[in-house]
C-alpha cells in the first residue's frame, strides 16, 4: 500500500513540474503573441516612414525639374519674342521703303529724282531689315531636359527587406601587434553594401588557443567601426594574450561575430617585491613613497605584536603574493630587507632570457633617485651601481643636480637633460642595459656586460617617490637604435 501511494506521489510530483512546464510555455507563446502585434506594428510604421522618406526627395527632385523646365520654357520664350518683335519692326521699316521707292520710281517729275533716290537708298543703307540676324538665337528643342528612370525603376523594384549581415573574417595576416598597440584588420565573406558599421570586442587571458566559454575578464566593446580595420592604442599588457571576435550592423540588424581569435601580447610584466624593501619606503604593487618613519614604525608594530625586540616573519608577510613562472619566491624579508642607507627595492620577476622594457616617472623633487638591474645576490648594505652586481642611471638633487651612470663602484657623468621618465631596456643575451627618455626615446647611455646570473628590475629613492610601468612591450625605435648601435652609447669600462 505505501509503494503505492510512493509512486502516485510520483506520479503527481511529475504532472505538477509538466503542468508547469506547460503554463510557463503557454504564457510564453501567449507574450510572444503580444510581441509579434507589437513589433509587426513597429516594422510597419518604420516601412511607412522609410517609404516616405523615398518619396519626400522623388517631389523634391520633380518640383525642382519641373522649375528647370518651366524658367527654361520662360528663358526662351522671352528670346524669341524680342527677335520676333524686331523682325516685325524691321519688316515695317523695309514695307514703307519699298513704298517710297515705288512711288519716286513711277514719278513724272525728273527734277527731283535724284534727290528723292538718295534718300531712298540712305534709308536702305540704315534699315534695320540689313542689320538683321535671320537666325533664331535660342533653339526650339527642349530634349536635354527629357529622362530615363528606368534604372531607377529597377532599383526600386529591387528594393527589399534587409537581410542579416554575415559574419566577418578576421585577417590574422594584416593584423599587427607592436609598440603596445594592435591593429585588426577583417573582410566581409560577401560584399554587402548595406553594412552601416562593425562591433569590436575584446578581452584579456592568459590561455592560449580558442577563446573559452568561460573567462574572468569581461569583453570590452568598441561600437560604431566604419572601416574594416581598427587599432587599439596604449595598452598595458599585463595578461600573455587577448581574444578578438568582430560583427557586422546595418540599420535594422547586426550579424553573428566573426570566428574569435587569439593573438599573444608579449610585454615584461613585474611588480615590486615589498618584501626585499627598505623599511622607509612604503610599497604599493608599481609605487613607493619614502617614509622618514616607515622603519620606527614597523618596528613598533613588530614590538606591540610579539612583545619582543626582532620583527615579524617574512613567511606571512601580507606582502607576499602567488608568484608568476618567473616569479621568485623572495629570499629577503625581515632582517634581509634591504638597510641601512641602501633605500632599495627589487622587483618581483627575473629576467633571463630575451628583451624587456619598462618605464619609471620619479617626483622631480627627490633628492636622490635610481633605476637599473641587478642580481639576487644583490647584499642587503649594497647600494644600485656600487658594487658589480648592479647596473643604474642616478639622480642626486641633494645640493647640486648631478645625472650618473653607475656601475662597479665607478660612475660616468651624463652631460645631458634629466627626463623625468626614464625607459630601461634589457638585452639579456646580447648584454645591453640601454636608458632612454621615455617620452622621445631618446638614448641616455647604454651599459655592455656579459651577465652571468638572472638579473631583477631594480630602485632606489630617497626623500621622494616613483611610478612604474610594466606590461610594455619594446618600442619600435628602441629596437631600431639598439641595432644601429647609436654613436651616443659607451660601455662601463669607461666609468670612472
Amino acid at each position: 500500500m505505501e509503494d503505492q501511494k510512493e509512486a502516485l506521489r510520483k506520479i503527481i510530483t511529475t504532472l505538477a513540474v509538466k503542468n508547469e512546464e506547460i503554463q510557463n510555455f503557454i504564457y510564453s507563446l501567449k507574450q510572444m503573441l503580444l510581441n509579434v502585434e507589437a513589433n509587426s506594428v513597429k516594422v510597419q510604421e518604420d516601412l511607412e516612414a522609410e517609404f516616405q522618406s523615398l518619396l519626400a526627395p522623388l517631389e523634391e527632385l520633380k518640383e525642382s525639374m519641373l522649375m528647370k523646365i518651366k524658367q527654361d520654357r520662360a528663358s526662351r520664350t522671352y528670346e524669341l519674342q524680342n527677335q520676333l518683335a524686331a523682325c516685325t519692326r524691321a519688316l515695317e521699316s523695309s514695307e514703307e521703303l519699298l513704298e517710297i521707292a515705288n512711288q519716286t520710281l513711277q514719278a513724272t517729275d525728273s527734277g527731283d529724282f535724284p534727290q528723292a533716290a538718295k534718300q531712298i537708298k540712305d534709308g536702305v543703307t540704315m534699315a534695320p531689315a540689313f542689320r538683321l540676324s535671320l537666325k533664331a538665337k535660342v533653339s526650339d528643342n527642349m530634349s536635354h531636359l527629357m529622362v530615363d528612370f528606368a534604372q531607377e525603376r529597377q532599383m526600386l523594384q529591387a528594393l527589399k527587406f534587409l537581410p542579416v549581415p554575415g559574419a566577418p573574417v578576421i585577417d590574422l595576416a594584416e593584423s599587427l601587434v607592436a609598440d603596445n598597440c594592435i591593429t585588426l584588420a577583417w573582410r566581409m565573406p560577401d560584399e554587402d553594401s548595406k553594412i552601416d558599421h562593425y562591433v569590436l570586442e575584446y578581452r584579456r587571458t592568459n590561455f592560449e588557443g580558442p577563446p573559452r566559454l568561460k573567462e574572468d575578464q569581461p569583453w570590452m566593446v568598441i561600437e560604431g567601426i566604419r572601416q574594416t580595420e581598427y587599432t587599439l592604442m596604449g595598452l598595458k599588457f599585463d595578461m600573455k594574450y587577448m581574444n578578438f571576435r568582430v560583427k557586422a550592423c546595418n540599420k535594422a540588424v547586426s550579424g553573428e561575430f566573426s570566428e574569435p581569435v587569439t593573438l599573444e601580447t608579449p610585454a615584461f610584466m613585474f611588480r615590486l617585491d615589498a618584501s626585499t624593501s627598505h623599511q622607509n619606503l612604503r610599497v604599493d604593487e608599481l609605487s613607493v613613497e619614502w617614509d622618514a618613519m616607515g622603519g620606527k614604525v614597523q618596528d613598533i608594530k613588530a614590538r606591540e605584536k610579539d612583545g619582543k625586540g626582532r620583527t615579524a616573519s617574512p613567511v606571512n608577510s601580507p606582502a607576499r603574493g602567488t608568484p608568476s613562472p618567473k616569479r621568485m619566491p623572495s629570499g629577503r624579508g625581515g632582517r634581509d630587507r634591504f638597510t641601512a642607507e641602501s633605500y632599495t627595492v627589487l622587483g618581483d620577476t627575473l629576467i633571463d632570457s630575451g628583451e624587456q622594457y619598462w618605464e619609471v616617472r620619479y617626483e622631480p623633487d627627490s633628492k636622490a633617485f635610481g633605476v637599473g638591474v641587478a642580481y639576487r645576490s644583490l647584499g642587503r648594505f649594497e647600494q644600485l651601481g656600487k658594487t658589480a652586481a648592479s647596473w643604474c642611471l642616478h639622480v642626486n638633487n641633494w645640493l647640486q643636480v648631478t645625472f650618473t651612470a653607475k656601475h662597479a663602484n665607478k660612475a660616468k657623468t651624463l652631460d645631458i637633460p634629466v627626463p623625468d621618465c626614464l625607459g630601461v631596456h634589457c638585452d639579456f643575451h646580447q648584454g645591453l642595459l640601454s636608458f632612454y627618455n621615455a617620452r622621445t626615446k631618446q638614448l641616455l647611455h647604454t651599459f655592455k656586460a656579459k651577465f652571468t646570473q638572472p638579473l631583477l628590475p631594480a630602485f632606489t629613492v630617497w626623500c621622494g617617490s616613483f611610478q612604474v610601468t610594466t606590461g610594455l612591450q619594446v618600442p619600435s625605435s628602441v629596437r631600431c637604435l639598439q641595432k644601429r648601435g647609436s654613436a651616443t652609447s659607451s660601455s662601463n669600462t669607461s666609468l670612472t
